[in-house]
């Protein structure tokens, strides 16, 4: 029989969701309840597929916010996976090391959780006699400035060799650098299989050896969108190793952009959306699909779109909820009015729209009135939202533009809508 075994990493289970549940408190239920449900789902595949042992690279947990529940809602879980004779092999990530929980949880037998040493364990053993053995370690600290390779061990000769590491490879946007390491690196160390973890988008980097980056199984925001799942991988009699991508997202988060171009009446465009948000649904499978609009494109709507925002986001969230198990998170407007004619009377609006774009946005006047708002406003929120706002001064003059910029649209939609009546 060959040796199966599921790895996954980055579950961050009930982590906190403090701005979508701002926005959409039923859908911050939803997705805060996801990384739970997704656990369940990774357990119940390992538990049909038989599958000889989990792996976990790192990130069960979400930091010093875990709480006694989430540590035996986890405890329940590997508990079944007892029940079925499945293994656990569990590296700590940084999450996991500001947990106190970490420290404090005895799990059942059938888990084991790697220190700091790098020291194998025989996992199982082939129908051809050849074995099969895990290498991971943990750390301590949340913080892993130098590459935790050479904690490893050299590969066990005659053996089937999968190493467990947490790690930020050669550096990735949106996540801290932790245990830096180039594939190059892991590719020469010897291992048949590197079960990674901490970047939270799925890569296969090299076949040969596999080095699988599995991304989170369940993305909590717009920025951890695309399929989400767990890599399902089996070990041939001749250690040969293949590999498959099983879904186990509850929400699948998607950017979608709408091209309204030609539409020029309310209901043409809602059906358009309607088409687009069904497709994505569709492609969604079993998964909530939640999704982040921008309607594009040039449209005599623009203005309308713009004045009635509040109408046009409660439309989109009846069309969503229609279509079932479908939510929108956010509708970003990037649409225009239509292009006047080469020689065609431009109309004041247009002329207007000009001038608020080339010389009133434009102007370090109005730039430095714009940046006493926002500073008065910076001042009254709290210091993590200030950052998420704006982290530095390029960040600070990309918003400033940004909001010079739908401050004009704004004006002028309020304009259009008057001058046509509405």
């Amino acid at each position: 029989m060959p040796f199966r075994f599921i790895h996954t990493a980055d579950l961050h289970l009930d982590s906190p969701l403090t701005s979508l549940a701002l926005r959409n408190a039923e859908l911050g239920d939803l997705v805060r309840g996801a990384t739970r449900k997704a656990l369940e789902r990774i357990v119940d595949l390992a538990i049909t597929e038989a599958v000889d042992a989990l792996i976990i690279a790192g990130d069960l947990y979400d930091g010093s916010q875990t709480s006694m529940a989430t540590a035996l809602f986890l405890m329940e879980q590997m508990r079944r996976l007892e029940a079925a004779g499945i293994r656990v092999f569990l590296i700590r990530g940084n999450h996991d090391a500001q947990s106190q929980i970490t420290r404090e949880l005895t799990f059942p037998p059938n888990v084991h959780v790697f220190d700091g040493r790098g020291k194998p364990v025989r996992a199982g053993i082939l129908a051809s006699g050849r074995e099969v053995h895990v290498h991971g370690i943990s750390f301590a600290n949340p913080h892993a400035p130098a590459s935790l390779l050479p904690g490893f061990r050299a590969p066990l000769p005659d053996a089937v060799n999968i190493g467990l590491m947490h790690t930020s490879l050669a550096g990735a946007s949106r996540h801290d650098p932790y245990a830096p390491v180039g594939i190059a690196d892991l590719a020469a160390h010897g291992f048949d299989y590197w079960a990674l973890g901490h970047i939270h988008q799925r890569r296969v980097h090299l076949e040969k050896p596999w080095i699988v980056m599995p991304g989170n199984p369940q993305g909590r925001d717009i920025n951890e969108g695309g399929p989400k799942g767990v890599t399902l991988a089996t070990v041939d009699d001749d250690g040969t190793i293949t590999c498959a991508l099983h879904p186990v997202a509850v929400a699948l988060f998607e950017r979608l952009s709408v091209d309204l171009s030609g539409i020029d009446d309310w209901r043409g465009m809602l059906d358009r959306i309607e088409a687009a948000l069904a497709e994505a649904r569709v492609a969604a499978g079993g998964a909530h699909l939640v999704a982040r609009l921008t309607l594009a494109g040039a449209t005599p709507l623009a203005w309308r779109l713009r004045r009635d925002e509040d109408l046009l986001a409660a439309e989109l969230q009846n069309l969503a909820a229609s279509l079932g198990e479908c939510w929108i998170e956010a509708v970003e407007l990037s649409v225009a009015a239509p292009l006047v004619a080469a020689g065609a009377d431009a109309g004041p609006l247009t002329e207007l729209s000009r001038l608020m774009r080339e010389d009133v946005v434009e102007s370090h006047a109005y730039r430095e009135e714009l940046r006493e708002a926002l500073a008065d406003l910076l001042r009254q929120l709290p210091k993590e939202a200030r950052s998420l706002l704006a982290a530095d001064e390029a960040a600070e003059e990309t918003l400033l533009h940004e909001l010079a910029l739908e401050g004009a649209d704004a004006v002028l939609a309020r304009l259009g809508g008057e001058g046509a009546g509405a």
